[in-house]
């Protein structure tokens, strides 16, 4: 694609402004600043990669993975502000999705371990435990406070915090992992997903395409699954002081 090609294709931005600014959406600024930053963000990124791609050099690799990990726990943290310590507990997160995946990627030969491999699957898996963490903690901020009297009543009773809140941590984790269910039991039928779609454009066999798009699938699925699973488990201790009352949520 040539540059004046890109251009041209400023025409889909074009016509979401027209009709926030005929409907008085209000969403004019959002939307221009939002096509100002991803054009920067992915050129800058585009150059970045093209580097690491012919420096092919496991340091190059490691800051490139360790910097995508750093925006998405940024990201996530300021969602989850009312859990204390919810840094270290989202890196810990991402971080051990990251090292599960690509350890059974690379140590069952899977995927080669080369940078054209590694930077793209891993951007993939950790934006996807990124938006997965985000939902989880905007589900389990609202059960809670929801919630709050029944938690209160089992603490009182004698019950544990792991008891008091054993509902809300439940139905915020199914809750964070049903969107990814949900549009993999369309997949193929309702929308052609991007990676599969790209493969194809660039002239890849249509088989080749799927059966990458299916590793895809399986890895974003185990991410869903241990993102919700682990930040929950890790943060509901957070909720309780030492006299085991939960925490009023400031937000």
């Amino acid at each position: 694609m040539s540059f004046t090609a890109l251009a041209m294709t400023l025409i889909f931005v074009l016509l979401p402004l027209i009709l926030s600014k005929t409907l008085s959406l209000g969403l004019e600024k959002d939307t221009i600043i939002a096509t100002v930053r991803s054009i920067i963000q992915l050129m800058v990124v585009g150059y970045i990669l093209k580097f690491v791609f012919e420096a092919e050099h496991p340091v190059y690799i490691l800051l490139m993975v360790l910097l995508m990990i750093g925006a998405a726990v940024e990201n996530v943290r300021k969602k989850g502000l009312f859990i204390k310590g919810i840094t270290w507990k989202v890196g810990a997160t991402i971080i051990f999705i990251e090292i599960l995946t690509q350890g059974i990627l690379i140590g069952l030969n899977i995927t080669p371990p080369t940078a054209q491999y590694i930077i793209p699957i891993s951007g993939m898996v950790i934006g996807n435990a990124m938006v997965l963490s985000i939902l989880f903690l905007n589900r389990f901020t609202a059960e809670i406070e929801a919630h709050e009297d029944e938690t209160e009543l089992i603490l009182s009773l004698g019950g544990t915090p792991k008891q008091a809140i054993h509902t809300q941590l439940i139905s915020s984790i199914k809750a964070s992992m049903i969107p990814t269910i949900e549009s993999q039991k369309t997949m193929g039928l309702v929308q052609l997903p991007g990676m599969m779609s790209g493969q194809i454009i660039a002239g890849a066999d249509p088989i080749q395409a799927v059966m990458f798009q299916l590793l895809i699938v399986f890895l974003l699925l185990t991410t869903a699954a241990i993102s919700s699973v682990m930040l929950g488990f890790l943060s509901y201790p957070s909720l309780f002081n030492e006299r085991i009352q939960i925490i009023h949520l400031k937000k």
